[in-house]
């Protein structure tokens, strides 16, 4: 074969490996716009500017979080690690433990992967499940990551003589990817926009009251269960924080009402109550209600985003993974 023939063969292979590549890459970009638009089976513009992925905005939209949201951490402090979403090492001693022999070693696994692993124990000091979370909003756990927690773990089982018991790492990274897929299309927010402003803050004030939110820290009116879990929010539409010593004064000109879906315990309910609340203010206030485009959202539209809510809740439900639930904010934190 001549240096020609070899040459030409070279560049055509370098041609296919782009055309390759580029497919590769068109494609995974078509993927995450179609998760954006909500992961449906059709091209629903009006979903896609109402209803947005929580994640590519995650990281900005929670750099400075409110303070009030000390309550829904402090209910995860006590999670039990889940097979559904952690990768959970068993270890057994022969004889008893004494309480805080593992606390110094536990302690430097816990601070190396952020807070997404949990350890429990017998109560006769016995035998303990260590466990670490494979995803978050941040993504699914590389497989580096898994051996090195395994590895500490195993170690820490070591000084107490303890007996090792763990699922294998591969199958985990598999599961792993996929929780992170299923995450990746129902990890939503939805935002009704109330336009048509400005708005006279005594009227906004009442509005949220009569309907039981509360103005809390970050300057936004917050509706909370019995449990304190967060429902949903309200604030104004250009990010500008309400306080108690200037909202008779406020004047914005248009208003947001934003819902977590993952996080709310009853998704339907939450939805109702969102929406009937942005009717409230915008008939009361002489609003219109608008997604994030300006387009007004009938009847139609919001029962269709309550009918794709149904169809998100549902989805993680058959995984095993109830919205609102302790497994639930782990995973979508």
């Amino acid at each position: 074969m001549s240096e020609l023939q070899i040459g030409l063969l070279a560049i055509g292979a370098l041609v296919v490996a782009g055309v390759l590549i580029y497919n590769w890459s068109h494609e995974r970009r078509a993927k995450r716009e179609a998760q954006r638009a909500f992961g449906s089976g059709h091209d629903d513009v009006l979903l896609a500017q109402t209803v947005s992925s929580h994640r590519s905005d995650y990281a900005a939209q929670n750099a400075a979080p409110s303070t009030a949201a000390g309550t829904l951490e402090q209910n995860c402090e006590s999670a039990q690690p889940d097979p559904v979403i952690d990768y959970i090492v068993a270890f057994a001693a022969e004889y008893s433990v004494a309480p805080g022999t593992l606390r110094e070693q536990w302690s430097a696994i816990e601070r190396r992967h952020a807070r997404r692993a949990l350890l429990t124990g017998s109560a006769d000091g016995r035998s303990w499940r260590a466990g670490l979370q494979l995803v978050s909003r941040d993504g699914a756990i590389g497989e580096a990551d898994l051996i090195e927690f395994r590895s500490a773990v195993e170690t820490l089982a070591a000084s107490v003589s303890a007996t090792v018991s763990a699922p294998a790492m591969r199958e985990a990274v598999e599961a792993a990817r996929a929780l992170d897929e299923l995450c990746g299309v129902s990890d939503l927010q939805v935002v009704l926009h109330v336009t048509g402003g400005p708005f006279a803050g005594t009227k906004i004030l009442s509005a949220a009251q009569a309907s039981g939110l509360v103005l809390e820290a970050d300057g936004k009116f917050a509706l909370r269960n019995d449990e304190k879990q967060l429902v949903y929010t309200l604030g104004a539409q250009d990010g500008a924080a309400f306080s108690a010593a200037t909202l008779r004064d406020a004047m914005p000109l248009g208003l947001s009402l934003s819902l977590d879906v993952t996080r709310v315990p009853d998704t339907q309910r939450a939805f109702e109550s969102l929406s009937r609340l942005a009717h409230q203010l915008a008939s009361v206030l002489g609003g219109a209600i608008v997604d994030d485009n300006g387009k007004v959202l009938d009847e139609r539209a919001v029962a269709a985003i309550a009918l794709e809510l149904d169809g998100v809740r549902a989805r993680l439900e058959a995984r095993g993974v109830t919205p609102g639930s302790p497994t639930a904010l782990r995973l979508f934190s």
